[in-house]
């Protein structure tokens, strides 16, 4: 089973960089999200997904322009090339229309569901504390000062967060709800419902990382292996929903300063990876420019409408 970290307990430095260095997931604990507003956004997400795509489509992505922001079917989201098995609702930092940044704007709300507004928004909230409490983490695992994050990369973070909803695989269907890939920012916070599905590559091979009560899992991603220079790395990791039952999950991405580039840390050298190929192929420690062309260039590959988006409109 993955480790698990109590934010309230000791040596949660300790405990992080060994998470980080075995597999780069663990639950975390004392996180002081209420269950009351995990289970809220849970409901009122599920009364979304259950509306008829015509009345869903009133929200769709194309609509929020370069925001990039509401809802997607079935399909429409690719990873390494193929159909996802899934649909969702993509949010971010509440931000006003007419942003000059790609990924930055106002949300997209349904009518239908009033109450998801304040939720997502309250949940963005509490998320960015429990992100910041987590890098305080992993700045001191890598003997950083606590602040290191918050007073840089963090400052003013990219943050953004998705409602997928898995519905059930057909019996014998070998596709998968998400296929194998790496997260592409910092850290990923992961609230899940009990129906599992997720798996993470380890070294012993692909590990279940079923819902624990009362956790987020979280992982490092893209850029947290790049700051490190591949001391910590992203791990792979994917979703196939066999249970039967329609599976929600609530990933929420805490990355840097869309404009702050991310180079590895001085006193880090490069680390030899483990010999296994990425699953795209690229490692994050060739890549130059600031994190949001990187963002921006994974994100037209999982949405090529996108590239589209940013192509036409003015930067």
């Amino acid at each position: 089973m993955l480790p698990v970290v109590d934010l309230t307990g000791p040596d949660v430095p300790a405990r992080i960089e060994a998470a980080c260095r075995d597999t780069g997931f663990f639950y975390v604990t004392g996180h002081g999200v209420s269950r009351r507003l995990r289970e809220s956004l849970d409901a009122a997400a599920r009364t979304f997904f259950s509306l008829p795509d015509n009345e869903k489509d009133e929200i769709a992505m194309v609509r929020g322009g370069r925001a990039w922001r509401g809802w997607f079917p079935v399909g429409a989201e690719l990873t390494a090339g193929e159909q996802d098995r899934k649909e969702g609702l993509y949010f971010g930092t509440e931000l006003p229309a007419g942003h000059p940044l790609p990924l930055h704007g106002p949300n997209l709300f349904p009518r239908q569901v009033p109450e998801l507004r304040p939720l997502v928004l309250s949940y963005l909230d509490e998320l960015t504390r429990v992100a910041q409490d987590v890098l305080r983490g992993v700045a001191g695992s890598l003997g950083l000062a606590e602040d290191y994050f918050a007073a840089g990369y963090t400052a003013n973070p990219t943050v953004l967060f998705r409602i997928f909803h898995y519905p059930p695989a057909p019996a014998g269907d070998p596709g998968w709800g998400v296929g194998e890939h790496t997260d592409y920012g910092l850290l990923t916070l992961l609230l899940q419902d009990d129906n599992g599905g997720l798996q993470v590559h380890t070294p012993d091979g692909w590990l279940d990382a079923p819902p624990l009560p009362d956790t987020f899992v979280c992982n490092i991603g893209d850029m947290l292996e790049r700051l490190t220079g591949g001391w910590y790395r992203s791990t792979p990791h994917r979703v196939r929903n066999t249970s039967g039952k329609d599976r929600l999950s609530f990933p929420f991405f805490f990355d840097p300063d869309f404009g702050a580039e991310v180079p590895p840390l001085p006193d880090r050298a490069a680390v030899a990876g483990d010999g296994r190929r990425r699953w795209d192929g690229r490692s994050p420690l060739a890549f130059d420019g600031t994190y949001g062309d990187y963002l921006t260039a994974k994100v037209a590959k999982v949405f090529p409408r996108l590239r589209s988006e940013l192509d036409t409109q003015p930067s």
